[in-house]
């Protein structure tokens, strides 16, 4: 069974949870919905023995990685399961053939199989808009 921290009954929505009543004497096996986002990532093992419910995590849930890959710092972990990842990069000045720094900042969904503290490097993923301002996945 899954973890209860939420006010109404979280589930995931490809298992089918009445066949755990019944059948006393068999041993019972994990029910839980899992998948390779492919790519080269590999699944984590919290996702596969976990018992979180994430419908926004790329792993256990119902959300597809396509598009873009990016790398960045982590500068803020504070929100529920949201991340900023910082990223910084180099844009050229034609005028003065020199370069200058510049940064980004997105916002990131952070599934619960990731331990993320703020200054770690993290990959995301792009995916279908989560929120107003969420269209990248933790993905490493």
């Amino acid at each position: 069974m899954s973890e209860q921290t939420e006010k109404s009954f979280q589930k995931q929505e490809s298992v089918f949870l009445g066949r755990l009543t019944g059948k006393k004497g068999k041993a019972k096996r994990s029910l839980r919905f899992w998948r390779n986002v492919g790519l080269g990532i590999k699944t984590p093992k919290e996702a596969i023995e976990g018992k979180y419910v994430d419908k926004k995590c790329p792993f256990t849930g119902n959300v597809s990685i396509r598009g873009r890959i990016l790398k960045g710092i982590v500068k803020s972990a504070r929100m529920k399961r949201t991340i900023i990842v910082r990223r910084d990069f180099l844009h050229y000045i034609p005028k003065y053939q020199r370069y200058e720094k510049r940064h980004s900042n997105l916002a990131a969904h952070c599934s619960p199989c990731f331990r993320i503290k703020e200054g770690d490097k993290v990959l995301v993923g792009q995916c279908r808009p989560l929120s107003k301002t969420v269209r990248f996945n933790v993905l490493r």
